[in-house]
This record gives structure tokens, sequence and C-alpha cells, in this order.
């Protein structure tokens, strides 16, 4: 293949981009998803769920096998990490607590030092979290 063809197969090509998230109980994960995220599906099919958050979507579907839940497998870019970690622990949502080199958590939340250059920041703040299903989700805020 060409770098053209290259080009034109998924960056043109692409209609968007979607997380697909394994649940060994997709009721469950649906509880989980409403009572702690504040989520509702907007659609559904025999053994999956269809979330629409800030123009982009993922899926829940039923799975035998267990997430390992040992990296990131989704995240959420906000623009108060502060507050949402705040509510997301009021609802009862346990954050990671992280302690390694270079990478410490405090109250949950990390302070990252770089960011990707296209999106003009100098850093970033994440914090953590497994669903029901063991799947580790992230939240983000980039620091200017």
């Amino acid at each position: 293949m060409d770098a053209q063809h290259d080009a034109d197969l998924l960056g043109a090509r692409a209609l968007g981009v979607a997380t697909r998230l394994p649940a060994q109980d997709l009721e469950r994960a649906r509880r989980f998803y409403a009572e702690k995220l504040g989520l509702e599906p907007v659609d559904e099919r025999p053994g999956g769920l269809l979330y629409r958050c800030g123009g982009s979507e993922f899926a829940l579907f039923r799975s035998a096998g267990a997430s390992p839940g040992t990296f990131t497998q989704m995240g959420w870019q906000v623009d108060d990490i502060g507050a949402v970690v705040a509510e997301l622990g009021r609802r009862g949502v346990e954050f990671e607590e992280v302690d390694l080199p270079g990478l410490r958590t405090e109250g949950g939340i990390a302070e990252i030092e770089g960011n990707y250059p296209s999106k003009g920041a100098s850093g970033e703040r994440g914090a953590w979290f497994r669903d029901s299903e063991g799947n580790m989700l992230g939240i983000g805020q980039a620091v200017s």
C-alpha cells in the first residue's frame, strides 16, 4: 500500500471511533452507569447497550470474559475534574489511588506532566475508577 492509500483507509473514511466494553452482567452494568455515572443508554439490542456522551459513543456488550482492568479502557475529558470526582465519589464511585514513580494521586486525582501538543495544553489532571464489570475508566482535564 502506498501512503495515499493508507491515509484514505481509516483517516478519511472513518465515520467515527467508538469504544466497546465487556460486561458479564449487563443489567448490573446498566444500573452502575445509570446510578453512579448518570448515563442512560440511547439504544439497546439483545446483548448490548449503546451510550452517547459529548459527540462520541460507547457500547457495553454481554461477554463471558472478564476485563483485566489493568489499563484505561475508556476516558472522558471534562472541564472541572475536581467537581466531577467529588460528585462521582458522592454517588459511591471509588477512585484508584496510585503511588508510582512519576504518577501519584492525591484525593484520587493525579497531576500528569506533558500532554499531546495538538491539544494546546502543558499537562493533564487524571483520575481512574472501575465500573461494576471491572473495566478501568478514566477522567481527564487538560491543564494550560
